[in-house]
């Protein structure tokens, strides 16, 4: 089965936590602190594999969630780092986040790797707290969440061919002759429901990829049919092979296929226009076709090569595959358009969100919620009061209790934040 679009949700593995310790040597007067950082918890990494074509292994695995990190231990030892979980994904994925619409990553070179979410780093120990005031802390930090993302990973098949045309021109019988591909053929419409890929073999043993894409018709960009779930495959190929019934075995006018094909391709991707084409007048064995050919000829306004086939009885397949190759070798592979250079880097703006939140529930209590107050909440360990102390220090520090007061509460108030509930003390 061929699965090219899944929504995904991966989290990122927590940091370890810091260590509360003391050293305790019998001959060491006064030891002061020895407790350990936290490991980084691991980072959800996709690596491209050139041996996959399809996203099947998402299909039955939504959910990827990284190791966290050791956590510290005495004597100032480091818990370990946890290694990085890496998922393989076929060349020319695309991982978008679902809930801003941003592209992550677009994954075309074979081991390429992108991390898609980022592990949380390790909570302080209490060593690190050491100062001259206070030399023996009775404190660390809990490790920092690890960041957390509902995906959408689609896949663009990289293939040098494109095959557009509408349903029953003969596209997957042209596949099954000039390849070892075997796509379902029919004489009905739709037969082919899922991309279909296959290596050419040229006579003076050149090759390229050549992919046949489910048919096309009026309306695909919108979302008719079967072509709008595969335009996406179109957008890498690097010469699109128009292919077209030139009998008009359905009572179609040849040239009004090109048309609204051609219409389809620009609605979706003007980009689209700019790529070369070439035509294959198929069905050459067919009556009419000659005078169709000649009348698609004079109506064509287009610098196209128009090659006349027949893929049921192979005719002028050798000149068509010639002219492919040829056209190939002076278009450069696919090239993702990078954003850094050796000698600039461009930076994107991100706006920085507030620190926090403040909104009231229908029992009167004042809820708290951000991304920052919620991270600071959780590295905090509630275990030792220097900690809890510190935790108010840097409310007050980011301006809570004060816009606290702004919204009207008073002492012994119930403050909420996440599944937590404090008392507001003036």
């Amino acid at each position: 089965m061929f699965v090219d679009q899944v929504s995904v949700y991966v989290k990122a593995g927590d940091g370890g936590n810091g260590l509360v310790a003391y050293r305790r040597e019998k001959y060491v007067p006064k030891g002061g602190p020895a407790g350990g950082d936290g490991g980084n918890g691991s980072n959800v990494v996709f690596k491209v594999d050139e041996g996959l074509n399809t996203l099947m292994e998402f299909r039955y695995n939504r959910h990827f969630k990284g190791k966290r990190g050791e956590n510290g231990m005495s004597k100032t030892q480091h818990g370990r780092n946890a290694d990085p979980l890496v998922i393989p994904v076929p060349p020319g994925t695309t991982v978008i986040d679902e809930d801003t619409g941003e592209v992550i990553a677009d994954l075309t070179k074979h081991e390429q790797e992108a991390v898609i979410v980022k592990g949380g780093r390790g909570g302080r120990g209490n060593t690190r707290f050491a100062t001259p005031r206070n030399p023996a802390p009775d404190m660390a930090e809990n490790g920092e969440p690890g960041q957390e993302r509902n995906i959408k990973v689609e896949l663009k098949l990289i293939a040098d061919v494109g095959l557009v045309g509408f349903p029953s021109v003969g596209k997957s019988t042209l596949l099954s002759v000039v390849s070892a591909a075997k796509p379902k053929i029919a004489d009905y419409h739709f037969t082919t429901l899922s991309p279909n890929l296959g290596v050419v073999d040229t006579q003076d043993s050149r090759s390229f990829v050549l992919a046949d894409l489910p048919g096309l018709i009026e309306g695909a960009s919108q979302g008719i049919g079967l072509g709008h779930q595969f335009l996406r495959h179109i957008e890498r190929t690097r010469v699109i092979l128009h292919v077209i019934d030139m009998a008009g075995t359905e009572g179609r006018d040849p040239y009004e296929d090109y048309k609204k094909i051609n219409q389809e391709l620009s609605d979706y991707d003007e980009k689209l226009m700019d790529r070369p084409q070439i035509i294959a007048a198929n069905k050459m064995d067919m009556p009419n076709a000659q005078e169709n050919l000649i009348q698609f000829k004079n109506e064509l306004e287009d610098d196209i090569p128009v090659y006349k086939i027949s893929a049921l009885t192979k005719d002028g397949l050798r000149d068509l595959l010639f002219a492919i190759a040829d056209k190939l070798e002076t278009i450069p592979k696919y090239e993702k358009e990078l954003e850094e250079t050796d000698d600039t880097v461009v930076y994107r703006y991100q706006k920085e969100e507030d620190p926090f939140h403040i909104t009231r529930d229908p029992d009167g209590a004042f809820v708290l919620y951000g991304q920052r107050i919620e991270k600071l909440f959780k590295m905090t360990d509630f275990q030792h009061d220097e900690a809890v102390q510190r935790f108010a220090r840097q409310l007050r520090g980011m301006g809570v209790d004060k816009a606290l007061r702004e919204k009207g509460a008073q002492d012994g108030d119930v403050v909420r934040l996440l599944e937590y509930e404090f008392e507001f003390i003036e």
